[in-house]
């Protein structure tokens, strides 16, 4: 009987093993939201990272992490590092690409709960009086990164914060704050 169980046991691990193996190693997320706003009332909130804490739906996670900025006060180069609590992890995101109205694109280096890099770019298309704001977060993903995101369902997860950051940033812009 116990050695049956073991069989058993050894066997579902290897299928897990190669259902895990056999998924892409790119990892990309995307979400688009229309926001009432011009272009130049909706960049500001992506392109200056000290406006983050307004909309980012990881801001929300832990209100009490730690913060600091580096480099401009926006745009190329800006830079935040961060470390909270388990839900956030620790940090650092820089803006390597900065082109008014149109594109924000960062690089993302975490180092808490588990060390990664991945990137993440915000497009503007104007739309009449309106914005379209895409969205798009891209990893690669090591053996472990495909377990985890296989059983956590690591797409639905992000892809639900990224609705809620794009939801709470329209209501910032259309709100008009950019100060």
């Amino acid at each position: 009987m116990f050695k049956k169980v073991l069989i058993a046991l050894v066997v579902l691990i290897a299928g897990f093993a190669v259902v895990v193996a056999l998924q892409p190693s790119d990892f990309k997320v995307e979400r688009t939201a229309t926001i009432d706003a011009p272009a130049a009332e909706v960049f500001p909130h992506v392109n200056d990272l000290h406006k983050w804490d307004a909309w980012s739906p990881w801001a929300k996670l832990d209100p009490e992490a730690k913060v600091a900025f580096e480099g401009p006060e926006a745009g190329k180069d800006a830079a935040m590092s961060w470390a909270g609590n388990s839900s956030v992890g620790a940090g650092q995101m820089t803006i390597v690409e900065s082109r008014p109205d149109d594109v924000v694109s960062l690089k993302v280096d975490f180092t808490e709960p588990m060390e990664g890099t991945s990137t993440s770019e915000f497009a503007f298309k104007p739309e009449g009086q309106s914005t379209s704001v895409t969205w798009t977060m891209a990893s690669r993903h090591d053996f472990i990164g495909k377990a985890m995101c296989l059983i956590m369902n690591g797409k639905k997860m992000i892809g639900d914060e990224m609705d809620k950051g794009l939801t709470q940033l329209k209501s910032v812009a259309e709100r008009g704050k950019t100060s």
